[in-house]
């Protein structure tokens, strides 16, 4: 961006136009059913929508901002994005759209003409059309205006190395008032001007939310000040609009404040490109103090609405069948003077005098391809898995961190692809395992370093920051403008961000019936410090719910995997990395626990999605299984091979069938999601009326709900949590929840109908043996030897489980083949 004009300066007459001209097509979408969009006769009942739906109180607020944004565009040639922050500001984002000509070229069905306002006016809050906030329909919008809270941080991620970018962010008084836009402001801390973007707040205070005074709105301006500079910012306070004020005085005002704020962001970037200055630099914000509902209708029915909370939504409700409504609203509508706006002549085109203030191609900022991140996208550079892989050649069993190993391959990913893909997490990185990415890269921090700290740099690639919220919004951002991530958390706090998790995947599905949205790079999640391993934190660390909350989305955005080993967590991170409009969630344990494929096994494996472990199990080709046992996660798995040696042992002419799932929407019917198995490939391994008895990592109730279709959905048991936790050992957690290996062998014994009086002896032997290890638990404060360490694996390290684990045994069952994932984003 240069710091001067690179064009004749931009009047302000024009821009009072261009702000004019958005401001009564804003009031026109909200009002006008478009049968006469330019009022060439007089306004009629006839011509109101049946139902009025929409914002108005902080749109003329939002158009004044861009307005002036593309003054500075034109004359600077800077690049920008704008991100809507108030609330349901859908018209004023789409009037600029549209004025920019963007949105006819993206929508033809919408022309730059009579028709196309027509058009404009009756698709907006009506059956078929579109919603009323900023939404992926929206051109220039990465910011779902559905929910509020998010703007800011959506800002942040996407100038994260990006160092032409600005995104400009309005922020809505009420927005500001949110957790996640409150915590948002400390962003600046991890912005670095050498080579990130710049972000441009502009906190829009207009004094109310729906039916309140807002509180940044009623506090003094000197604590207002005050506040900002104690974030960091350098604030500049503009006021105007109140008491009829002349608009042309307000625009004098935001222009010069405006321009300022511009010129510091490039000093700030020169001098920290050119390395004069290294400190951490306040950045410029703007607070606009404007009424709400500005330049709309003053009193409605003897009461005040300009200015007030009235303004909010709809000011005149009853238009259709109040003859003084009705002429308020033509009133409304003409006083911005559209025939000066949109020349009759030329069928209703904007009129030529705007034409000054329309950046040109790209620089307009709903043309912006930051904000259709997927245009920029790259594809990843995905270094081998090999030289990470864990060696089994020696036997099953090899024990190892699963996310150590992870990181380790993070680290060369990182060193691959050193500007596109970055980590961001609530200070866990290191905790989850991963740190040995801080090899090749160091923490964003532009903050006071001290001494004693470790791996912080102003040009990190991981962000931790104490909130999940930021950690999800900032991926979100670096995602949708084009780049790659990945967001780790603790399991259990993951539940932070469901609302975040809900606003994102309706993004994806909402993007995904929009022509020219170009998919994105998945947002993949690694849970980690899970359920069954915070036994030491106790209960509030022990929650595998998200699981549940995510299969609630659509079938065509959410994945979640369950590697039960390191080389299956690699394959199925390898996968996450390459597809597109999806968010993964990936399940992995960072405590030790056993290796149980080669990576070739491993791949196959979740190619397949879930596999029947032959060399796990006890059946005999050609005959069929008494009973399935399963597993899904990595816990789950080894506890339900323990269950099948027990078996093996005891009761050696019991035919066991294993199965491993790691992709869990295989389970689901291929009608409901497209990993799901058919039936015909379900049954083949599942069986149509054997018993099976499932380990799985989370509330059994999920299981339920993904087979509840299938032919053997009756005879489907599942063990998981429920909702039993405290702070014990290891073991002990797994009883307390019925998952232990004793348990599941009581299962198989209560569930095939000729064991259940024959092995009632073996099946009061594990009760037996559950009282004495939590007995042990008691006194001694650990578990007994022979469920820990290597003691506590499924089979010997010699390569055998119970002497019959062959170290080259084939992860193939008889029933394979009919399994397929499909392509690239399967």
């Amino acid at each position: 961006m240069s710091e001067h004009s690179t064009t004749d300066p931009v009047a302000l007459e024009v821009v009072d136009a261009w702000w004019r001209a958005a401001n009564y097509l804003s009031v026109g979408q909200i009002y006008l059913l478009g049968d006469d969009p330019l009022l060439e006769k007089p306004l009629t009942p006839e011509s109101i929508k049946p139902r009025l739906l929409g914002h108005w109180g902080t749109t003329p607020a939002l158009n004044l901002v861009w307005a002036h944004l593309n003054k500075q565009i034109v004359e600077r040639g800077c690049d920008v994005i704008y991100l809507a922050g108030p609330g349901h500001g859908g018209p004023g984002v789409v009037a600029n759209a549209w004025l920019d000509e963007t949105y006819s070229e993206l929508f033809p069905r919408i022309p730059f003409d009579r028709e196309g306002i027509s058009r404009l006016f009756r698709q907006f809050s009506f059956p078929g059309g579109i919603p009323s906030h900023a939404a992926p329909e929206t051109p220039g919008s990465i910011n779902e205006g559905g929910e509020l809270g998010y703007s800011l941080v959506h800002a942040y991620g996407a100038v994260l190395d990006n160092p032409g970018l600005i995104a400009a962010c309005v922020i809505g008084d009420g927005e500001a008032e949110t957790a996640t836009l409150a915590t948002s402001w400390h962003l600046n801390k991890f912005l670095d001007p050498a080579s990130d973007g710049a972000v441009l707040p502009i906190l829009n205070l207009n004094g109310y939310k729906i039916a309140n005074p807002t509180l940044l709105a009623r506090i003094p301006e000197d604590e207002l000040r005050s506040l900002f500079i104690g974030y960091g910012y350098s604030p500049r306070i503009v006021e105007g609009g109140f008491d009829g004020e002349d608009p042309m005085l307000v625009h004098e005002r935001f222009a010069a404040v405006l321009s300022e704020a511009l010129d510091d962001i490039v000093a700030i970037q020169a001098a920290a490109r050119d390395g004069s200055d290294s400190t951490r630099p306040p950045w410029p914000m703007i607070v606009l103090k404007t009424p709400k509902g500005w330049t709309g209708p003053k009193t409605v029915d003897g009461l005040p609405v300009e200015n007030t909370w009235r303004a909010h939504q709809v000011p005149l409700s009853g238009v259709r069948d109040n003859p003084e409504h009705l002429a308020q609203l033509e009133g409304w509508l003409r006083s911005y003077r559209p025939e000066e706006l949109f020349d009759a002549e030329r069928d209703g085109r904007p009129s030529a005098v705007l034409d000054a203030a329309r950046p040109s191609g790209q620089l307009r900022m709903s043309a912006n391809p930051h904000a259709n991140g997927g245009l920029l996208r790259r594809s990843l550079g995905l270094p081998p898995l090999e030289p990470h892989a864990v060696d089994v050649s020696e036997g099953r069993g090899v024990v190892v961190e699963p996310t150590r190993v992870l990181g380790r391959w993070l680290r060369d990913l990182m060193a691959e692809n050193p500007d596109t893909f970055r980590i961001f997490g609530p200070d866990e990185v290191a905790s989850n395992r991963l740190d040995d990415v801080y090899e090749v890269t160091a923490k964003q921090w532009e903050g006071e370093v001290l001494d004693t700290d470790a791996n912080l740099a102003r040009d990190g690639r991981v962000i931790e920051v104490l909130s999940e919220n930021l950690a999800q919004g900032l991926l979100e951002g670096y995602l949708l403008t084009g780049r790659h991530g990945l967001f780790t958390s603790y399991e259990a706090f993951i539940h932070i961000v469901d609302s975040m998790f809900n606003q994102y995947a309706k993004w994806l599905e909402s993007s995904a019936e929009v022509e020219w949205r170009r998919p994105v790079s998945s947002f993949t999640y690694l849970l980690s410090s899970h359920v069954w391993r915070q036994d030491h934190n106790g209960f509030s660390h022990q929650d595998p719910g998200f699981l549940d909350h995510v299969v609630n989305k659509k079938a065509s955005v959410v994945r979640v995997y369950l590697p039960p080993d390191a080389n299956t967590l690699l394959v199925t991170a390898e996968h996450c990395f390459a597809t597109r409009d999806y968010v993964n969630v990936i399940v992995a344990g960072k405590q030790p626990t056993a290796s149980l494929l080669s990576l070739e096994e491993a791949r196959t494996h979740g190619a397949r999605g879930l596999s029947v472990w032959e060399w796990a199990g006890t059946e005999r080709p050609g005959e069929e299984p008494d009973v399935v046992v399963a597993a899904a996660g990595d816990i789950p798995t080894v506890e339900a091979m323990a269950a099948v040696q027990i078996l093996r042992h005891e009761i050696p002419d019991l035919a066991v069938r294993f199965v491993n799932v790691v992709d869990l929407m295989r389970l689901q019917d291929e009608s409901e999601h497209p990993h799901g198995l058919d039936h015909e490939s379900f049954d083949a391994v599942f069986t149509v009326d054997k018993p099976v008895v499932f380990a799985f990592h989370g509330y059994p109730s999920l299981i339920h709900r993904l087979t509840y279709r299938r032919t053997n959905h009756a005879n489907i048991h599942v063990r998981g949590f429920k909702e039993m936790g405290t702070t014990t050992t290891p073991f002990d957690m797994l009883m307390l929840n019925d998952l232990d290996r004793f348990r599941l062998v009581m299962d198989v014994i209560r569930r095939v109908p000729r064991l259940t009086t024959a092995y009632a002896a073996l099946s009061q032997k594990m009760d037996d043996a559950r009282a004495e290890h939590r007995a042990y638990t008691r006194r001694h404060g650990e578990d007994m030897p022979d469920v820990t360490g290597s003691a506590g694996l499924p089979f010997d390290r010699s390569g055998g489980s119970g002497g019959a684990l062959d170290s080259e045994g084939s992860s193939e069952g008889p029933n394979d083949a009919a399994v397929d994932t499909g392509g690239d984003n399967g």
